[in-house]
Order: C-alpha cells, then sequence, then structure tokens
C-alpha cells in the first residue's frame, strides 16, 4: 500500500531507478529484508505497480514519486515530498544513471550531457540533501551504483565511463569523511549486467555485450550484502574484479586501447 507516513517501524530505503534493471531488484531485495521504500523513477504507472507489488508481498509501506531526476530541481523536490511526510530515509540507494554509446564527436550532445546530469549532478544532489539527517541521527548507509567502468577509461562511452569514474571517487571520499560517523557510504561496480541499459544505450553491436551479462538477481544481492557489511566498494564476480584490478598493472594507454577493442562493435 501507498502511505503518506511510515508508522511501522521499519527502516526506510530511497531507491532511485527503481522501476526496472538492478534500481527494481534492489527493491525487492531491500522489501523481502522488511525495510519501507521510497521508490524513484521517471514512470509512474511502473513504480506504482512496483509499489503495490512489494507492499502487499512483504507488508511494508512504499512511496512511490515520479520523477526525472535529470532536471536541475528533481532532486530537491524529491527530498521536498519526502520531508514534508516525515520520512527519514536511513538508505540511500542512488541508482538511476543511462549511458550513451559511439563516437564522442558524433554523439548527441544533449544526450551525453543527460548522461552527466543523471549520473553524476543528480546523485552528488540527492547525497548532499538526505546525508545531514543520517549523519544528526548518527545512523545511516548510502549505495551509489557505478561500475566496472569506473576503474577504466572508455573509448567509445567516454561520458558514461567518466561519471563512474566520478561516482566512485566521490563515494570513497565520502566514506572516509564519515568513518565513526554511524554512517556508511558504498559504492556497487558491477560489470555488463542484462538489464534494459544496453538498449537505452543504443549498444546492442559492443563486442561487450555481446561476450555476456551477468543476471541483475545476482548484483543486487551482491549490493545489498556489500551495503550490509559495510563494504566500501563492491565488485560482483571474479572477472569484474579481475576487470577492476588490472589496470593497476598495466600502462593508461595499453587499457585504454583494449577497451576501445571491447568497446567496438561486432565486425568491426
Amino acid at each position: 500500500m501507498t502511505s503518506s507516513a511510515f508508522n511501522n517501524g521499519k527502516p526506510t530505503a530511497l531507491i532511485t531507478g527503481a522501476s526496472g534493471g538492478i534500481g527494481l531488484e534492489l527493491a525487492r531485495v531491500f522489501a523481502r529484508e522488511g525495510h519501507n521504500l521510497v521508490l524513484v523513477a521517471r514512470s509512474a504507472e511502473k513504480l506504482e505497480a512496483v509499489a503495490a507489488e512489494l507492499s502487499a508481498k512483504h507488508g511494508i509501506q512504499t512511496l512511490a514519486l515520479s520523477s526525472d531526476l535529470a532536471a536541475p530541481a528533481a532532486p530537491q523536490q524529491v527530498y521536498d515530498q519526502v520531508s514534508a511526510r516525515n520520512i527519514a530515509v536511513e538508505v540511500l540507494v542512488n541508482n538511476a544513471g543511462i549511458g550513451n554509446y559511439g563516437p564522442f564527436h558524433e554523439n548527441d550532445v544533449e544526450t551525453d550531457l543527460t548522461v552527466a546530469r543523471l549520473n553524476m549532478i543528480a546523485l552528488t544532489h540527492l547525497t548532499r540533501l538526505f546525508l545531514p539527517g543520517m549523519v544528526q541521527r548518527k545512523r545511516g548507509r548510502i549505495l551509489n551504483v557505478a561500475s566496472t567502468a569506473a576503474f577504466l577509461p572508455g573509448p567509445l562511452m567516454a561520458v558514461y565511463y567518466a561519471s563512474k569514474h566520478y561516482v566512485l571517487a566521490l563515494s570513497e571520499a565520502l566514506a572516509e569523511e564519515l568513518a565513526n560517523t554511524g554512517v556508511s557510504v558504498s559504492t556497487l561496480c558491477p560489470g555488463p549486467t542484462r538489464t534494459a541499459f544496453q538498449d537505452r544505450a543504443a549498444m546492442q553491436e559492443s563486442k561487450l555485450i555481446q561476450s555476456g551479462m551477468m543476471e541483475v538477481t545476482t548484483v543486487a544481492e551482491a549490493g545489498y550484502r556489500g551495503l550490509m557489511a559495510g563494504q566500501r566498494v563492491i565488485v560482483p564476480g571474479i572477472f569484474n574484479q579481475i576487470t577492476a584490478f588490472l589496470p593497476r598493472l598495466l600502462p593508461r594507454r595499453l587499457v585504454t586501447r583494449m577497451v576501445m577493442q571491447a568497446q567496438g562493435r561486432v565486425g568491426h
């Protein structure tokens, strides 16, 4: 059920990008583990359906907020709507994000700017809005969803990879700042995962995608476990852990060339 105020004594998790993909699976995991949910995404209809399903199945309270977080005013509007209902967010999951595939100089500039606004600016703004309350209460958790792209330069997805560099760097810095405050910050860095992300990024022909993807349920479970354990960087899967580690050992130019080859279109 949807509610204007959560009064069942359960902790509340706010999850962005919750209508599909990793965000939806994380919502299912948090609901199963007894969290009330504030679900944020653009699609009001999908969100309402998810909220109703999880509320009925797990006996939690839910709030669905339709918002395009790439809009400059959207994070503040989300925060204001949550605050107006006196909902204390104890877990913030910044999952919403998009990518764009192709040579930077040929890509649609507005799409690349939207990638930057959603993946970096909205995440930063939401974190800044909800974090002070967590620090004041001396408890809270933040899960920022990045990617193994955070460890690599990304030819053919230059802005997306750069945005994930930012998410990881910001998150690690905040985790250190917040040590001993009762608030933890974790970064989930999955590799290619089977969601609608690839279709939205128009990267179906990328060799990287053709080589295989993880299941979204596996990624979400790993993210939840790592967050609850206070793990600062969570990289699901051995292959992805190797991908994250290898760039430390190889020359940067070689790593960049390898990513270019991996990202190239099949047959090229």
